[in-house]
């Protein structure tokens, strides 16, 4: 509940109930005393004021004590009738109409309780996705970042041997992984601890997409043996940011695989063609031995998505992902997204 609801929830009862109160109050002192006609519409816009208080106490406040506020103002509106001397058959009649119009307002404020829970847990779920999302993407992106200082840091120790500046040189590149890494985790750990407001503040922070694969590309190629290129004339204009951020994490997935699970490839080729009638399609392709890629059918195990989350993606966007052995020598995975996402 927001800050206005729960305010609301403070003086809702408290109010419907103090006018409840003074109503009844003056209905018992005008019946001890005789009772008075008085104006039909003083009457009127009374139990109309009263109605509007049971809608509004009934919709927002909450616990006993709140109830029985709401109970006071709903039946006060109808005994009020009473004050009209003398009771009559056709006056009790009316005070039974008049109670289930009351029944109808505390129907009303029910119903409208009713949205606001569904729009608040609507709200919850859908928060919760965001944040579980940006967990797993969290993994995913780190996890490529450490598998890259991983890499530096054994090609580090074989060149610290035989040129010094170059062993320096991987240092720096370890360094710089390490703050993209930590980076990453200030960025997301910010924004599983904000509120809504917060997150969807943060969510319209620049996120990764086609524009930064030339620099993933080429970071992976500096750091890692297997030398790589990249193919892609597409720009995220051409294609959703969703489908834009989703071909990255393709990218991303298929070179930490690479890393851990074919150290003996020479090449890898990124390419990424489209958009086409059938879509985006990103391809990542090494010339690793059957052998050690066949290790790769699962994606990486753990904590992560892996293939198989990065599919579920790749799917709820209308995509298929499919990944194996490439004809010949190597691995291939392959991604085929549409060019707008779901429903678009």
């Amino acid at each position: 509940m927001d800050n206005k609801g729960r305010a609301m929830a403070h003086w809702a009862g408290p109010v419907a109930g103090a006018c409840g109160g003074v109503s009844l109050a003056v209905t018992a002192a005008l019946m001890a005393t005789g009772g008075s006609t008085g104006p039909e519409a003083l009457a009127v816009a009374e139990f109309g004021l009263l109605l509007s208080l049971t809608v509004f106490a009934t919709r927002w406040s909450g616990g006993r004590v709140g109830v029985a506020l709401t109970a006071l103002a709903a039946a006060a509106g109808p005994l009020s009738l009473l004050r009209r001397a003398p009771v009559t058959q056709a006056l009790v009649a009316g005070v039974a109409v008049w109670l289930l119009v009351a029944l109808a307002a505390v129907g009303t404020g029910m119903y409208l309780r009713l949205l606001d829970r569904r729009r608040e847990r609507s709200v919850l779920a859908a928060q919760r996705e965001q944040r579980l999302r940006l967990a797993a993407d969290l993994h995913d992106f780190v996890a490529h970042d450490v598998s890259e200082m991983l890499a530096l840091a054994q090609a580090g120790q074989v060149l610290a041997e035989h040129d010094p500046a170059a062993g320096a040189a991987q240092l720096a590149a370890i360094e710089s992984a390490a703050r993209r890494a930590l980076s990453s985790l200030d960025r997301t750990v910010h924004v599983l601890h904000t509120d809504g407001a917060g997150a969807r503040e943060s969510g319209r922070a620049p996120l990764p997409g086609l524009a930064q694969l030339p620099e993933l590309v080429g970071r992976f190629d500096a750091s890692s043996v297997p030398h790589a290129v990249l193919d892609c004339s597409t720009e995220d204009a051409d294609v959703s940011r969703e489908v834009s951020m989703t071909a990255y994490r393709v990218v991303v997935e298929a070179l930490t695989n690479i890393r851990r699970h074919a150290r003996d490839a020479t090449r890898v080729e990124v390419t990424v063609t489209g958009p086409g009638p059938d879509g985006l399609r990103v391809r990542v392709h090494d010339d690793g031995r059957p052998a050690r890629s066949g290790f790769r059918r699962a994606g990486r195990a753990g904590g992560g998505r892996g293939l198989a989350g990065l599919s579920a993606q790749v799917a709820a966007l209308g995509g298929e992902l499919t990944a194996g052995p490439a004809q010949g020598d190597g691995w291939r995975l392959t991604a085929l997204l549409p060019v707008r996402g779901p429903g678009r």
